[in-house]
């Protein structure tokens, strides 16, 4: 059983800056892809970034691409979302996840485990 849980959201304005952690407990972090998720009032779960096992590749979703950086530091079983440039149209509960697989990982039911979301709020 792996435990992650999600640090890091807030509000903030447009234009602005968060960097959400993700710390992973339970087993080998570094065995696993990990992905970050969100959630928007009344719209379904979306992929937001995945980084492979060892940080060989990283996948964006075309609507971040540019101003999110995901990254893990394997060592301290963490996970990261540097967000940048924030819209008003990122405001959404972002989970990370992680996965088994190396592949399809865009894809939600491709995650084993998830944790309990971090609020993102970004005012205009």
């Amino acid at each position: 059983q792996v435990q992650l849980v999600e640090s890091g959201g807030g509000l903030v304005q447009a234009g602005g800056s968060l960097r959400l952690s993700c710390a992973a407990s339970g087993r080998t972090f570094s065995s696993y892809t990990m992905g970050w998720f969100r959630q928007a009032p009344g719209k379904e779960r979306e992929f937001v970034a995945a980084i492979t096992r060892s940080a060989e590749y990283t996948y964006y979703a075309d609507s971040v691409k540019g101003r999110f950086t995901i990254s893990r530091d394997n060592a301290k079983n963490t996970g990261y979302l540097q967000m940048n440039s924030l819209d008003v149209e990122d405001t959404a509960v972002y989970y990370c996840a992680i996965s088994e697989r190396y592949y399809g990982i865009s894809i939600s039911q491709q995650y084993n485990y998830w944790g309990q979301g971090t609020q993102v709020t970004v005012s205009a």
